[in-house]
């Protein structure tokens, strides 16, 4: 949504007019053990503008990076059903000749099953990577596994989409999941890029705004880039533009890898986020921040060489004052322009010190949600994508069947709905967390969960039944619910998970976890999620995997958040 988001020289992320700023996180059931005194008369952040962030250039390098995991994790599911049913052997694929109820059951059955793998595996890659990475990053600094990062995702992105069999496209999926481990180094760069508390609740808000936005444009340019030989013939079909070879069915490479230009489109921007990287995104890492490489010197030379086509705009330096806080935490002495005496790691806190009962609350809630979004992310898709039944024998609870939705059709509904998801994130997201604090906005987004996936099923009863409209209205419903709550929810838990930490030494560390334990979420929901959604298809309970799963997880969501703010108090 990554913060994700979860969901980060000179360029401003403001588009001219000021956007509604943010409060300073509601610290109701955290302020007993983490609020210094003396900030009690700090400056709100209702005061700070998009425009007054500092360190743009950084932000923006790095929320150009921070489109890596959106880009190369979300953009297949909009067609995931077809392209697992392309590669998938004849023989568990459905034929054009076959299409008896139980062949296209079974089949949808399979595809379900296999899809979820592919899925899953991205997430579980980053798993074994997440903690690793931040711990190194802890010690080796922040800018190595960014740009690394970025560079195989740029490799793996072309890979997948040249690949023609299950395996390949699970072994790319791998290496691509590995690439994105760094998430939660990228959430850690921002609190060191933004250091006084008025700027970092604005500035938290900016990875998984640009999460949001890179799932907005993913799903959109996965569902209508897919196929391009139908979804654009005007470009790549008999009589289109690039087709000079005059291939009577379309251009030749796009017949034969019709799901490789999603895929090419993601590397080519994510190259050039890693072009960018390498030259101008600088070390975070205390004690390290004045750390140059051949990347650095060749970036600096590039904007000497640019020369000066604009006046120099002033460094943004810290100042020590009432308000230079790490969300509630006392920064460190004054910083001074001469090289740190204090070795990197010297004021490190023990490993085992970093696990306190506040964070390990914090990481729980942090994984739970993953648990039944990214379930959602892969099952509905799929489910849009399933043929529908005939259900003139339904009962409340024993209905099934999909939508039969096209590829294009699911990425343009998933994606102009998530344009309203960024909307709220912009302009009502502020104004609940100033009127109800980060927590009750939170509980608001875990109250509607479960009621949109208890509903959501029951579109199945509106297909094919010539109530269009109505169909059409309550698919808008449930998708503008679930992404309502999921913008809600992940700045919430990020937010939540960085006040908790004990010291912002150890932030990398923190949220690596954090990232390891989403992640294997991510990985479990969508298996399991894919898994019992195709028992129900074959049992004719489509129902079955949004009730017996995603309300029941979402649920002990809900609880959980009831029974860790009562262990604070």
């Amino acid at each position: 949504m990554g913060r994700e988001v979860n969901e980060e020289a000179g360029v401003s992320v403001s588009s001219g007019s000021d956007l509604p700023d943010l409060v300073p996180v509601e610290r109701e059931g955290f302020g007993r053990d983490c609020t210094n005194p003396a900030t009690a008369t700090a400056p709100k952040a209702t005061d700070v503008r998009w425009r007054d962030l500092p360190n743009k250039d950084q932000l923006f390098i790095l929320s150009l990076c921070r489109l890596s995991e959106p880009l190369s994790n979300v953009c297949l599911l909009p067609y995931i059903f077809y392209l697992v049913r392309s590669v998938l052997p004849q023989s568990a694929a459905p034929s054009d000749d076959d299409q008896s109820p139980e062949a296209t059951d079974a089949a949808a059955a399979r595809i379900s099953e296999s899809s979820g793998l592919l899925v899953a595996a991205f997430p579980l890659a980053q798993f074994v990577v997440s903690l690793p990475w931040g711990r190194l990053s802890d010690k080796h600094g922040r800018r190595l596994s960014i740009v690394g990062g970025l560079a195989i995702s740029v490799l793996a992105n072309v890979g997948f989409g040249f690949s023609r069999s299950f395996g390949a496209l699970l072994f790319w999926r791998i290496l691509a999941g590995l690439a994105n481990g760094n998430v939660g180094i990228m959430r850690t760069v921002t609190a060191e890029v933004v250091r006084e508390r008025r700027y970092q609740t604005k500035a938290f808000l900016l990875l998984p705004l640009v999460f949001n936005a890179g799932m907005v444009a993913s799903l959109a340019l996965g569902g209508c880039l897919a196929e391009p030989v139908v979804n654009l013939a005007w470009l790549f079909g008999p009589q289109g533009v690039l087709n000079t070879n005059r291939n009577p069915d379309g251009v030749a490479w796009a017949l034969e890898y019709p799901y490789a230009l999603p895929a090419l489109l993601n590397a080519l921007l994510l190259g050039i986020s890693l072009l960018l990287a390498i030259t101008s995104l600088r070390e975070t890492l205390p004690g390290k921040e004045d750390q140059s490489d051949v990347g650095l010197r060749a970036g600096a030379a590039i904007v000497r060489w640019l020369g000066r086509l604009r006046p120099r705009q002033q460094e943004y330096v810290r100042i020590e004052s009432s308000e230079d806080v790490f969300l509630g935490q006392a920064q460190p002495e004054l910083e001074k322009p001469v090289p740190s005496i204090t070795p990197v790691g010297g004021k490190n806190t023990p490993f085992r010190s970093i696990w306190t009962r506040r964070v390990l609350c914090a990481l729980v809630s942090f994984g739970l949600l993953p648990l039944h979004n990214s379930a959602f992310m892969h099952i509905f898709p799929v489910y849009l994508s399933s043929p529908p039944a005939d259900n003139s024998e339904a009962t409340f609870f024993a209905f099934a069947g999909g939508l039969g939705l096209r590829s294009s059709t699911i990425g343009v509904w998933l994606s102009t709905f998530g344009v309203c998801g960024i909307l709220l994130q912009l302009f009502i997201y502020p104004r609940l967390q100033a009127r109800i604090g980060t927590r009750g906005v939170f509980r608001i987004a875990l109250f509607l969960f479960p009621i949109t996936y208890a509903a959501a099923p029951y579109l199945s009863l509106l297909a094919g039944s010539g109530e269009d409209g109505a169909r059409w209205v309550f698919l808008g419903l449930v998708i503008c619910a679930q992404i309502m709550a999921r913008t809600m929810a992940i700045p919430s838990t990020v937010i939540l998970l960085t006040e908790a930490a004990p010291s912002k030494t150890v932030l990398g560390t923190i949220h690596g976890a954090g990232n390891m334990l989403a992640s294997l979420a991510r990985a479990v929901g969508p298996a399991i999620g894919g898994y019992v959604f195709a028992l129900g298809v074959k049992e004719g309970t489509i129902g079955l995997v949004w009730w017996l799963y995603l309300v029941a997880i979402a649920l002990c969501a809900l609880a959980w958040s009831y029974l860790m703010e009562k262990d604070e108090a």
